[in-house]
């Protein structure tokens, strides 16, 4: 892939794509294709090959995907299911159509067993039950990675596939009723100590471990993965090490500075009990998370307290200019 080679980044406004898109600039790739929503559904069949064929990228970065936490898989499991498939599908299946170089697609971490070993290697991938709570977003992933290893099998393709783990940052979704955990107790504790509050309630008993991977240490490895490996055998990205939801918790109070008490709300569910991946393999190829979890979120408090100022203006002067014309 080199610096003027046309790569298409599919996604490039979310957590994930937005990093990519950073990543590629700074590191200087001049060619890079993207499409917003509004003008290329990637759920529509005709609409991609027809992106494709006129667009002839070289190179895909599949990032594009509906995601969520717990509330949103569980409130919308045919919008998962149904989206991320037509998504990977129509991507997939085009790339090989149109004779694109590479193509490395997204998995995640959500999609190994409930309760495979730990740390998870990618050798655990579909040796037992899904996490109900993510079952239909993992069913779609799955389906996605296997795509990419029948088109490298049967057409000599060469799509890869990485397992992303937990992941945050800027662009990040902070909407309590569709977010993950950590950008949710980040929003949660800024609205705490903005109203005085007292206490804060989070979801489940704070004992599940999880992995954060700060999202633009993820898109250096996307581009390292890239120009470097080249296997039908997915890989693990993150940093191998966890923490408990409790000492997340702790730490994101302290970081925004909210002093009050957290109750933890056992009527909801926990989710997967532990989950860290085994990164020994991207870690032999050379690549290494670089931003510890405090430094990653003290970035990340900053990027949402800067935008979420900007959003609370631009509201403010769409309601003086409603009053103004109201009155004038």
């Amino acid at each position: 892939m080199n610096f003027d080679s046309k790569i298409y980044l599919a996604g490039h406004k979310g957590l994930v794509g937005s990093a990519i898109l950073r990543t590629l600039q700074k590191n200087g790739y001049k060619n890079i294709l993207t499409s917003d929503f509004e003008y290329l559904d990637l759920r529509n069949q005709k609409d991609v090959e027809m992106f494709f064929q006129t667009k002839l990228p070289e190179y895909v970065f599949l990032a594009a995907a509906k995601v969520g936490g717990i509330k949103a898989n569980s409130d919308f499991p045919a919008q998962f299911i149904y989206d991320n498939l037509m998504i990977q599908n129509n991507i997939i299946h085009n790339a090989y159509k149109f004779g694109v170089k590479k193509l490395l697609f997204l998995g995640s971490s959500c999609i190994y067993p409930k309760n495979c070993s730990q740390p998870i290697k990618e050798e655990y991938l579909l040796t037992g039950e899904l996490e109900k709570t993510n079952e239909f977003y993992a069913l779609a992933k799955i389906a996605g990675l296997k795509m990419c290893e029948a088109y490298n099998r049967e057409y000599g393709t060469n799509f890869i596939s990485c397992m992303p783990t937990n992941l945050y940052g800027p662009n990040d979704n902070f909407d309590l009723n569709s977010s993950h955990v950590l950008p949710a107790l980040i929003a949660k504790f800024l609205k705490a100590k903005e109203t005085n509050a007292q206490s804060v309630v989070i979801w489940g008993s704070g004992k599940p471990m999880r992995e954060f991977l700060f999202v633009d240490d993820l898109a250096e490895a996307l581009v390292f993965l890239m120009q470097n490996y080249d296997s039908n055998e997915t890989i693990n990205v993150g940093t191998g090490e966890d923490i408990s939801i409790l000492d997340l918790a702790n730490l994101i109070a302290e970081l925004v500075g909210f002093s009050g008490s957290l109750i933890f709300d056992q009527t909801k569910p926990d989710g997967t009990m532990r989950k860290v991946l085994d990164v020994s393999k991207i870690n032999n190829l050379g690549w290494r998370a670089k931003t510890s979890l405090c430094e990653g979120i003290l970035k990340t408090i900053e990027w949402y307290v800067t935008n979420n100022k900007k959003d609370l203006e631009c509201c403010k002067q769409k309601e003086n200019t409603k009053h103004q014309m109201l009155i004038g």
